[in-house]
């Protein structure tokens, strides 16, 4: 009894023997036939996808974009206080410190920054400061720190130059 039509429901009756109506909100039931199956043709999902990978790329892209920001932000904060306890040993002591470990040693930094994109410590490059012309003899010492990384900034200049 596949097929629920009026005139069968009109022979059919319950246990009392009152014949069963056929309510209005009732439709036929049927088997959908082979070949006319509803669903997603092939070029609908190779759209969608399409349209998947398209997105998941400019999301990686700008994912990527802000992890070189962030490291450039990092650089730019170490470059600074690095430089800044350079000042202060010099305003301290009237000569500039000999090397940068120095520096942790008499304690103007807690420690050597490590490079975000080198992940170094031991790769910043110091600039030496220029010889003392009235006094020859004394150790030049550090006078700036650069980065050691050969890459480039998302501004287009290399990060050994910052």
């Amino acid at each position: 009894m596949a097929n629920w039509e009026a005139g069968e429901l009109a022979n059919l009756s319950d246990a009392r023997g009152v014949p069963a109506r056929p309510s209005a909100g009732r439709r036929r039931f049927e088997f959908p036939q082979a070949g006319s199956a509803r669903g997603f043709t092939l070029i609908e999902l190779m759209t969608v996808m399409t349209l998947i990978v398209v997105l998941a790329t400019m999301g990686m892209v700008q994912y990527r974009r802000s992890i070189q920001f962030a490291k450039e932000s990092v650089l730019k904060e170490d470059l600074f206080r690095m430089r800044d306890a350079i000042d202060q040993y010099y305003a301290d002591k009237n000569q500039y410190p000999s090397t940068l470990e120095s520096l942790v040693t008499d304690g103007y930094l807690r420690e050597i920054p490590r490079d975000p994109f080198t992940e170094s410590r031991t790769s910043w490059e110091a600039v030496p400061a220029e010889p003392d012309p009235n006094n020859p003899a004394a150790q030049a010492g550090v006078y700036d720190v650069k980065s050691g990384s050969d890459q480039t900034a998302l501004d287009g200049t290399r990060y050994s130059d910052w």
